[in-house]
């Protein structure tokens, strides 16, 4: 109860931690055995309807339908998903979001911009940290994404496309970004943030 009421936990996190399935966490919950109401869950009210992007897609690169089976399976370290969270700000600073597949390691950077050059930035960055680890990228077509070619030059890394439309390509890191999104609620400015 605690966990979800002051730390703002999902339910599906609840059930990890404890080891039991999410489903029955739900149960003791409409039962009424844990002193939890709807409104207290963090995904409670979701809006499903999304805002239309106004920053621009581009529609070149490698699709997800190239990607090798192996990458689906989950069963190597190096396979990453990005994706970037905005400020909600007109011209705010954004993070990057990266998620490896296997062990959902998530890391998250500051992006300098909104832009093609601040997000090569952010991978390279990643590429170093990780040294030969960073084998493949998924990511939405957004326009953080056009310079995708150059990541893929200068680090080796194949970059995939997801489908337009589609963020359930890109499972992990859509989570993660929703776990993200409790703690800078669209419209905080990520810049009055502490990178601590």
């Amino acid at each position: 109860e605690e966990k979800i009421q002051t730390q703002k936990w999902s339910p599906e996190q609840v059930a990890h931690v404890v080891g039991i399935a999410y489903k029955t966490v739900y149960n003791w919950i409409d039962q009424g055995l844990l002193d939890v109401q709807l409104p207290d869950l963090p995904d409670h009210g979701i809006r499903r309807h999304r805002a239309k992007e106004k920053r621009g897609t581009f529609s070149h690169g490698r699709s997800i339908e190239e990607r090798p089976h192996k990458i689906e399976t989950r069963q190597e370290f190096g396979h990453f998903e990005a994706d970037t969270v905005l400020s909600g700000k007109r011209k705010g600073q954004a993070v990057a979001t990266f998620v490896e597949r296997k062990s959902r390691l998530t890391i998250v950077k500051r992006l300098h911009g909104r832009d093609s050059q601040s997000m090569t930035q952010a991978v390279l960055e990643l590429a170093s940290q990780l040294q030969d680890k960073l084998k493949t990228l998924t990511v939405d077509h957004g326009k953080e994404f056009a310079n995708y070619q150059a990541i893929e030059q200068l680090t080796g890394t194949q970059v995939y496309f997801a489908h337009a439309y589609s963020p359930h390509e890109r499972g992990s890191n859509e989570n993660r970004n929703r776990v993200l999104r409790r703690f800078i609620p669209k419209g905080q400015a990520i810049e009055e943030l502490s990178d601590y």
